[in-house]
């Protein structure tokens, strides 16, 4: 290997202890992640935005403070990132991969975007993704669809898939993703990667461009736990520009990695939810999620069986509540101050340019999803769809109450099935819908859930993930259960899973 790809392969820790000792300087870190993605971004697609000038701006002014003799800014100071495209970032094309925003490039950064560059860490570029984060499989996107490194004919999840993409061939170690029903750990476990949805309000939301304001949370995506930990750390706090900001500490998920890689798990309760797994969940999946269970077992953790009666009705509840709030959300895209303007000749109205350009400017996963929360919303269904999803909310959110009462954390499959075709499920909405059946629960009750790599799947040799689950606020459980687990699982099979991943063909970047 030559140099630039061994920095490639190396974790955010070891990348930034090599800046920090001066091993390796930010900017030759930068150059080769960029070089990177040059190489083979072309057949990937995980970017829609490379910003090559602004990373090696960003790394030379890491490699100028250490030379000035000040200590890094962050622990990550320095370890490049990539950013999925619905977070703004200034000066920079941020357009949700929808048409509607096509070209606009924002006045402002995210809250997240101000918290990576206080901390050193070095973006890279802007990341593909299903349309304004409504999609399973990144092939909503209207530039279109990102491979899975691991078969490019196969989809890298959604609609986080860029991100983890990115992961997987190894053009960035870290990653920012977006989870709304599933978005951060459904990629995460289709591509081998580590990715973290915090307690709802645990990452600000200033900045990130909406779908479901309920339901929205930034959060890590990494290829170990302790680097998604330390990207946590990094990005999480209060801010007052977000109304559903909680105002705590951060939660010290660093801490809880290394507690969970060294004293370990002992006397942990587990509990195995009964309702997510079974009939719908592919062989493979459930031989390795069986696998996980035995692991922890053997690592002293009690392994008990808890019930969540309400989980069956969550898919058709979060179908109802999230395509209500994308209705609401996507209603500021109406070509009259921003973005996608089609007709503007002088000989229409407004209504009709802004009824051209909507029709123009979304696609058609946009358009049904906006069509069925406009029906839910209407007068006259608002009690009997959105009303009574928001119950079966409530329901599902005492379902938890009572099983963290038996329970640390909670554990299932992150997804029923591995990697499908890339097209296989498109012209199916419901076939789509049901990827997220296991990663929806959590989303709906607000309450922090991860995905780590467990292993390849024995029926198509293609990435596993196994989600762990904790209370509000429990962000320490679940990474301490985590790192143990990775740890250990690792130890077991002698490798890593991304230490798997084919070489990606080199096709010139976009």
């Amino acid at each position: 290997m030559s140099l630039n790809e061994d920095l490639t392969r190396l974790s955010a820790t070891d990348l930034a202890a090599a800046i920090h000792t001066g091993e390796a300087s930010a900017v030759e870190v930068a150059a080769a992640h960029l070089d990177r993605i040059a190489t083979v971004d072309g057949a990937v697609h995980a970017f829609l935005h490379v910003d090559r000038e602004g990373a090696l701006a960003q790394a030379a002014a890491v490699d100028a403070a250490r030379a000035a003799g000040n200590p890094p800014a962050s622990p990550l100071a320095g370890v490049p990132l990539a950013l999925k495209d619905i977070v703004v970032q200034k000066g920079v094309p941020t357009t949700a991969a929808s048409k509607i925003l096509e070209g606009w490039i924002p006045p402002y950064d995210a809250t997240i975007t101000t918290k990576l560059k206080q901390s050193g860490i070095v973006i890279l570029g802007k990341t593909n993704l299903d349309e304004f984060a409504m999609g399973s499989s990144t092939e909503n996107s209207a530039y279109g669809p990102t491979g899975n490194p691991w078969d490019l004919t196969r989809i890298p999840g959604g609609s986080g898939g860029g991100s983890a993409a990115a992961l997987a061939a190894f053009e960035a170690p870290l990653a920012i993703g977006t989870d709304t029903g599933g978005s951060i750990r459904q990629p995460a476990a289709v591509t081998g990667a580590v990715g973290a949805k915090p307690t709802y309000g645990g990452v600000s939301r200033y900045g990130l461009i909406a779908l479901a304001s309920s339901l929205d949370q930034a959060g890590p995506c990494a290829r170990t736990v302790l680097d998604a930990a330390l990207l946590h750390e990094a990005i999480a706090g209060h801010d007052p520009r977000d109304s559903t900001s909680i105002p705590e500490p951060v939660p010290a998920v660093v801490q809880a990695v290394r507690r969970g890689q060294g004293d370990g798990i002992k006397g942990m309760r587990i509990g195995v939810v009964t309702q997510l797994g079974g009939e719908g969940y592919q062989p493979g999946v459930l031989d390795s999620f069986r696998a996980a269970v035995a692991q922890l077992a053997d690592l002293g953790a009690e392994i008990v069986e808890v019930s969540c009666p309400h989980f069956q009705y969550a898919l058709a509840a979060y179908y109802l509540i999230q395509p209500s709030e994308c209705s609401s959300n996507l209603a500021r895209f109406d070509a009259m101050r921003y973005g996608l303007r089609v007709g503007d000749d002088g000989n229409h109205s407004a209504e009709e340019v802004m009824v051209a350009t909507r029709g123009a400017g979304f696609g058609a996963e946009a358009k049904r999803r906006i069509m069925l929360g406009t029906y839910a919303l209407s007068a006259g269904y608002y009690d009997a769809y959105y009303g009574s999803a928001q119950k079966v909310r409530t329901l599902i959110k005492r379902d938890f109450e009572a099983a963290f009462g038996a329970a640390h954390v909670l554990i299932s499959p992150t997804t029923p099935v591995t990697a499908f075709k890339i097209g296989e499920k498109v012209d199916d909405p419901m076939a789509m819908y049901l990827n997220d059946l296991a990663t929806i629960p959590a989303s709906l009750a607000g309450i922090p859930a991860m995905s780590v790599p467990s292993g390849l799947a024995a029926d198509t040799s293609l990435p596993a993930g196994l989600q762990i689950m904790a209370p509000a606020l429990g962000e320490q459980a679940m990474y301490r259960v985590a790192g143990a687990y990775e740890q250990a699982r690792n130890a077991a099979a002698g490798f890593t899973l991304l230490d798997r991943v084919a070489e990606v063909p080199t096709v010139a970047g976009r």
